[in-house]
């Protein structure tokens, strides 16, 4: 059945903040598979009107890092989309403008939810570009990107928008987070410290234009490009959470404030010929404060096809588990923690759930038994009652297996990535084919796993690697780099890296610990590929490649 969103008061050139948000309550009253249907156009939404529900979303806003005043894990939603079944939301080509800060589209308790032909797109966010225009010796003259809004108060300089105000000298003197996108490289972008850092004065020399004097020399160039912004994450693109067979199909976001689309305790997602980049008539050339996409504790399978990342200030894809640490034994029932803090909140662990007992030292499993209960305690607390807690230590950590999705990312393109392209660290079948990795500032594919710092899991059991083209690269083609401490045998298993093609000059090769069953056919290079092996079993194939132990 099909339903125009225009009669439910959803207008384009509007504010429809309210009457979109009633629209999908009326939604989730109709029994059976519907579509809304929204004309084209540009509609408005406004944080000042928008829902604001209490979400736990991972990999966001630390505890110590919410600032006074605020109320912790409460986020503005522009589009909340809750307990909904069987529902399209058809947006025929039509834009969304948010203006203010706020999450862009919150999925939460959604069974058969497809979400198509929309552009998410937010009017002057707190993310400015500072290009430098002029420089010599202690000083540089800076222009503000064009899209930036800026007021001074009294000696400062302020950049202002809805729900934010702040200095642009703000964490001047603390923050590595800073983007830079360097003079002679568009579609390059690395950490660095704050360009403010050390200044002596600011002054605006014409609209936009500031010249900065420094109290030492700096080494700046015409054309280096710098952006500003919040790193707490404290709001995101689209969080997924709780739901399952959500579809994303031809979306556009052109900025999110924290990770541009995160999948939480859902199951089969796929994502289809979205793009994840700035605006292509915007003065900005990031698209996201963090990670583009973020998997955590799914199951079923994740696709990812077809799609476009531009500007990220994290990791491409970053899909893994989450390790708990046992702090109780007692009976037949544990108590296990988070122990990260910003990842907590939430209870993916499942009655039925197989969970293995595993080693933080070696990251290998001793043992695997089942979930017959499972209460949330607090934020951080899950107690669980098992088929059999024998195995279970006091200070090791569980891996739910059963959260554990087959990921496939296929004929992506990828660039100005400012980490790495695939953070991978999941037990299901995992495909990484015909991939675009055309720049990124760190290793392009990274297999992780730890219980000492991110406490994200697991090990790998089943890798393919093919077809992909990658470009620069600083670091490692493919590095295999588990956490652990002490080497008790194989962590990461069966990794075939295929048919790729490698154009990351004198960067690039591979490099392996505590694998096996790897096996490496067909790479090709214009530069001899490096490949460093430390207690793994690896099967070179490629005649041109030299191995180090």
């Amino acid at each position: 059945m099909e339903y125009l969103a225009r009669d439910y008061g959803v207008i384009p050139g509007a504010d429809a903040t309210v009457a979109l948000q009633t629209a999908l309550e009326r939604m989730a009253e109709i029994a059976g598979e519907k579509t809304l249907v929204l004309e084209q156009g540009e509609y408005h939404l406004y944080s000042r009107s928008a829902c604001k529900p209490k979400l736990f979303i991972t990999n966001t806003v630390g505890d110590r890092q919410w600032k006074r005043g605020e109320a912790p894990h409460v986020n503005c939603v522009a589009l909340r989309l809750h307990a909904q079944r069987d529902l399209t939301i058809d947006g025929n080509g039509s834009v969304f403008v948010l203006h203010g800060q706020m999450t862009n589209v919150a999925i939460t308790q959604c069974s058969n939810l497809t979400l198509r032909g929309l552009t998410l797109r937010t009017d002057n966010p707190d993310m400015h570009e500072l290009r430098v225009v002029a420089c010599g010796g202690s000083y540089a003259e800076f222009e503000l990107d064009r899209d930036s809004r800026y007021e001074r108060r009294g000696r400062r300089y302020d950049f202002v928008g809805q729900d934010y105000r702040t200095p642009f000298t703000a964490h001047c003197n603390t923050a590595r987070w800073i983007a830079r996108i360097p003079h002679d490289d568009a579609n390059s972008v690395c950490r660095v410290a704050h360009p403010l850092r050390g200044r002596r004065s600011i002054r605006e020399i014409a609209p936009h234009r500031f010249r900065v004097s420094y109290w030492g020399k700096r080494d700046f160039r015409v054309g280096d490009a710098f952006y500003l912004y919040d790193e707490r994450r404290k709001y995101q693109g689209i969080f997924i959470d709780r739901s399952e067979r959500i579809e994303l199909r031809d979306l556009e976001q052109n900025f999110n404030y924290g990770l541009a689309l995160v999948c939480q305790d859902s199951a089969d997602i796929g994502v289809y010929g979205c793009r994840f980049r700035p605006a292509s008539d915007g003065a900005k050339r990031m698209a996201s404060a963090a990670d583009f996409v973020q998997i955590c504790m799914c199951r079923g399978d994740v696709t990812l096809r077809d799609n476009t990342f531009v500007g990220a200030g994290d990791d491409c894809l970053n899909a893994h588990g989450v390790h708990y640490r046992i702090v109780r034994v007692q009976g037949d029932r544990i108590d296990v923690r988070y122990c990260h803090p910003q990842t907590h909140g939430f209870n993916p662990l499942r009655a039925g759930d197989a969970i293995a007992f595993v080693s933080d030292r070696t990251l290998l499993a001793r043992g695997q038994t089942r979930i017959l209960q499972t209460q949330m305690l607090d934020e951080y607390t899950i107690r669980l009652q098992l088929e059999d807690a024998s195995l279970a230590r006091k200070g090791d950590v569980i891996e739910d297996k059963s959260a554990v999705p087959n990921v496939e990312f296929s004929r992506n393109f990828m660039t100005r990535i400012i980490t790495r392209g695939v953070l991978l660290t999941v037990g299901g079948k995992a495909v990484i084919a015909d991939n675009d990795f055309d720049n990124t500032s760190m290793h392009s594919i990274l297999i992780s796993d730890d219980a000492r710092s991110w406490y994200e899991s697991g090990n790998v059991t089943d890798v393919e690697i093919r077809g992909n083209r990658f470009g620069r690269c600083v670091g490692y083609t493919v590095q295999v780099l588990p956490e652990n401490r002490v080497h008790g045998g194989a962590v990461h298993r069966n990794i075939r890296v295929t048919d790729n093609r490698i154009e990351s000059g004198d960067q690039g090769g591979f490099y392996f610990k505590s694998a096996g069953g790897v096996v490496l056919r067909n790479n090709r290079s214009a530069a001899p590929l490096r490949i460093e092996c430390v207690s793994s079993q690896v099967a070179n194939e490629d005649a041109d490649a030299s191995m180090q132990s």
